[in-house]
């Protein structure tokens, strides 16, 4: 079994998580599209759940944080129960409403953002929109200025959480209708809605449905890394006999051994996020510098925090996940190996030796 020590002590160069943001969000990053449909009733002049009618809807939206985003809102109504003042406008479709809404995660807001969707959250939307009414009895149609405001109930589903099922109360304002000069949010021209749908999260361009955990370092951990490099460095250049003892890697070749030394520079660090194995946006990019054909080692780790035995089987998890993406990349993988923890510092970390 090849000797990993130098990869052990090269974990030191990383330090504990200091600071976390989500990744850029790219121009067509975090856009979705739901549909939906259900059933909506006059708030008031009626029986609670009679005379209700149908409606279907579509939503295109844009999340620009886990927790704040925009989106425009369709819904088309069908029927008119109860019929105002006893007549239908006998039309399939009585009403369109379109609206501009302000979307807020209230899940990501109280709670923050684990890194990945909860499986349940809680969104709440509102913003203003534009009714128009038809008929076909000679009518003159009419268009209102609206309100709309809601909760969504939403369920996260798949592994990779792409889509969403959601439950949405609602309540619709007709702000100037009946003749009214003004606006107004009058309950007596305001109708409910409880709709049910599902959405969809187009791709990424991090790789994923959703947004992805940055590791942040401020300048002292940048400052403390570099010297902790400049040490390594300085430590192989003064002992190289002795490093290699320990670190050699050696080749076999007809009537004589070729002995390769580490240095610091064929080291590739991947760092993870707390409890994950999963590779991140930055961790594929450091690990495509990696040329097709090329041997390494690897060595994963994990943070002092938690059960020995989970730190363990995390580390190799760490370790088997960077593997299992350089075998796709034509990379020969000559060891994986789990080293729990190292140290007492946060490690999470695998570390790639190339040959």
């Amino acid at each position: 079994m090849k000797k990993l020590l130098s990869l052990c002590a090269a974990l030191f160069v990383a330090t504990s998580l200091s600071a976390q943001t989500v990744t850029e969000s790219k121009t067509f990053d975090n856009i979705y599209i739901s549909v939906n449909g259900g059933v909506s009733t006059k708030m008031k002049g009626h029986a609670w759940l009679k005379d209700l009618n149908a409606d279907a809807g579509l939503r295109i939206g844009r999340w620009f944080t886990p927790v704040f985003g925009l989106a425009a809102d369709g819904n088309a109504y069908f029927g008119d129960q109860p019929h105002p003042d006893g007549y239908c406008r006998g039309t399939i479709v009585r009403m369109v409403n379109t609206s501009l809404l302000g979307t807020v995660n209230f899940t990501n807001w109280f709670g923050g953002y684990p890194g990945e969707p909860r499986v349940f959250e809680v969104v709440g939307l509102y913003g203003l929109g534009w009714a128009h009414t038809f008929n076909n009895k000679g009518w003159d149609n009419t268009d209102h200025l609206t309100s709309k405001a809601g909760l969504d109930l939403v369920f996260n589903l798949g592994s990779a959480k792409a889509w969403q099922f959601f439950v949405e109360p609602a309540v619709v304002w007709d702000l100037n209708g009946n003749g009214y000069s003004g606006v107004e949010y009058n309950i007596h021209d305001s109708f409910f809605q409880l709709n049910a749908g599902f959405t969809y999260k187009f791709g990424n361009s991090n790789g994923t449905h959703n947004f992805t955990v940055a590791e942040l370092r401020d300048q002292a951990e940048i400052d403390a890394m570099n010297g902790l490099i400049n040490d390594l460095r300085a430590e192989l250049a003064k002992k190289p006999k002795e490093i290699i003892k320990e670190v050699e890697v050696i080749k076999e070749v007809p009537g004589k051994n070729v002995v390769h030394e580490v240095k610091v520079e064929d080291l590739v660090f991947v760092t993870f996020a707390q409890g994950k194995s999963e590779l991140t946006p930055e961790a594929r990019a450091a690990l495509n510098n990696i040329k097709e054909g090329r041997h390494v080692q690897i060595v994963g780790t994990a943070s002092p925090e938690g059960n020995p035995e989970l730190n363990q089987k995390l580390s190799q998890a760490r370790a088997d996940a960077v593997a299992q993406y350089l075998l796709t990349r034509g990379v020969a993988v000559d060891e994986a190996t789990g080293k729990g923890v190292q140290g007492t510092t946060s490690n999470r970390l695998a570390v790639v030796y190339v040959k």
